[in-house]
């Protein structure tokens, strides 16, 4: 199994459609092939900026499947397998833990029943239990409704078959977690905008959507800091800072997916219910990110610089 030892860059990849909305495989292996090559260093498939709620199980499994032959054990990949459904999480879970080269999965707070901590301790426990291979917690109180606190996570860190987090709350959070959690407990972030804190005070790294764009300038950030050259991380930083706030000015992953349609990637449009950016909306994007509007307007293929 690939591990996430000196795993610092993960990308939460999108999922590519074609013209008749199916899932474009050689899109995804284009763009995979790009994100390695800049500098990532894991990825998560069929997270939240995956569009995971309009996939079927079907089409996850086979996702699933040919992203791990795609990737080929090179890092680790991490694919998602929670719901507000403790029984439909544990036994997919089990099924998805059955695909060669899934490293980890993806387990998120349980949406919508909004349980109290016993129960999220309860329901990753019982996951946890049953799993096969290792899962990350995923708490991100914006999307589920409920927040877990610092010391549920800190308790579900014990258990062998819980490696990580990723955790979508504060920086001070991610301070506590990384202090009083089990020894090699992951700690990630899951907020673009503390790629760079979260690694300084002991995080593993983040698990990044501005990474499909800015992956460059972020494994830049991440080898000065390691260079000790702090300036240089923190001038990246703040020149990256209202770049990743722009890619969630519009539901995610509209933004992103039409830099990269711009970018010559072709990953197509959202399923509803996320709408692909219409021409106003990328007009304001465009601005936000310092293109020209004819960029993402029409499809003209951009570089992009953190400036």
């Amino acid at each position: 199994m690939t591990t996430l030892n000196n795993v610092d860059l993960m990308t939460a990849i999108i999922t590519p459609f074609d013209e008749q909305n199916h899932i474009d495989y050689p899109a995804l292996e284009r763009l995979t092939e790009h994100l390695l090559a800049v500098g990532n260093k894991g990825f998560v498939i069929g997270g939240t900026t995956g569009e995971t709620p309009t996939l079927s199980h079907d089409e996850k499994i086979e996702l699933y499947t040919r992203f791990a032959q795609i990737i080929n054990g090179r890092v680790p990949v991490i694919a998602g397998t929670g719901s507000n459904n403790t029984q439909e999480t544990i036994d997919f879970t089990r099924e998805v833990s059955q695909i060669a080269g899934v490293d980890y999965e993806l387990v998120v707070v349980p949406y919508y029943n909004k349980p109290n901590q016993r129960g999220m301790i309860a329901h990753f426990t019982a996951v946890a239990d049953a799993a096969e291979k290792p899962i990350i917690i995923y708490n991100i109180p914006g999307r589920t409704g409920v927040t877990m606190a610092n010391d549920t996570v800190v308790e579900l860190s014990q258990h062998p078959m819980i490696a990580g987090v990723k955790q979508c709350t504060s920086i001070e959070d991610i301070e506590y977690l990384v202090e009083h959690s089990a020894e090699g407990f992951s700690v990630y972030s899951g907020e673009d905008a503390q790629a760079l804190s979260a690694r300084v005070v002991g995080g593993a790294g983040v698990i990044s959507v501005a990474a499909h764009i800015y992956g460059p300038q972020m494994r830049a950030m991440y080898d000065a800091l390691y260079a000790g050259d702090l300036a240089t991380a923190g001038q990246l930083k703040r020149q990256l800072t209202p770049k990743m706030a722009a890619l969630f000015m519009f539901p995610s992953p509209s933004p992103v997916k039409a830099v990269l349609n711009a970018q010559g990637f072709s990953v197509g449009g959202c399923r509803l219910p996320i709408l692909s950016l219409n021409d106003a909306e990328k007009q304001q994007l465009a601005v936000a990110l310092d293109l020209e509007a004819d960029a993402l307007l029409h499809d003209v293929p951009v570089e992009l610089g953190a400036n």
